[in-house]
């Protein structure tokens, strides 16, 4: 499709259902969030929630701005991200009401160990650390997957501190030491 020589090719489109798939999820978690702060649950680590948007805002106008309409298709990046999305969802409905792109803790809620949650800790976070390098080498862009992925992995490592500081008291409430 061509408007005024703008070609819009299949990468454009990969990244507009990428940006409409983050747009129904922040509706979700911030319908989640209203929820989960109604039934008495507090956030924690609120100050570096505007620097996450602003990295995956900025992650996603870059991708936007230097991608080509057609770059070379690498099928099994492609699949690989395909899969990566399967695994997203699976941590999604594994969460239900409880996931948010936010830290919000109740204090008597238990943790869930379905799911994903029994083979890793942080499963959502291993999705997000690779999707964000991995759609920007399906783009051939390889210098913006390493400066995002690499900023990417900054911000995650305050946000799981964060995150394992409160839910610590929770882990040990649900016989979970450690």
């Amino acid at each position: 499709m061509t408007a005024a020589g703008f070609v819009f090719g299949w990468a454009y489109w990969l990244l507009l259902a990428v940006a409409l798939q983050r747009l129904v999820e922040l509706w979700r978690a911030q319908r989640n969030t209203r929820r989960l702060l109604a039934r008495g649950g507090r956030e924690v680590g609120r100050e570096h929630y505007p620097l996450i948007v602003a990295l995956h805002a900025a992650w996603l106008l870059t991708l936007a701005l230097l991608t080509a309409p057609e770059p070379p298709v690498h099928w099994g990046l492609i699949g690989l991200f395909a899969l990566l999305q399967v695994l997203r969802i699976w941590v999604l409905t594994t969460l239900g009401p409880y996931w948010t792109t936010r830290i919000i803790t109740i204090d008597d809620a238990p943790l869930r160990r379905q799911g994903p949650y029994r083979f890793l800790r942080h499963p959502n976070y291993v999705v997000v650390a690779l999707e964000i390098p991995l759609l920007a080498l399906i783009l051939d862009l390889p210098v913006v997957a390493l400066v995002f992925g690499l900023l990417n992995l900054l911000v995650l490592w305050m946000r799981i501190r964060i995150e394992n500081q409160a839910l610590a008291a929770r882990r040990v409430a649900n016989g979970m030491i450690g």
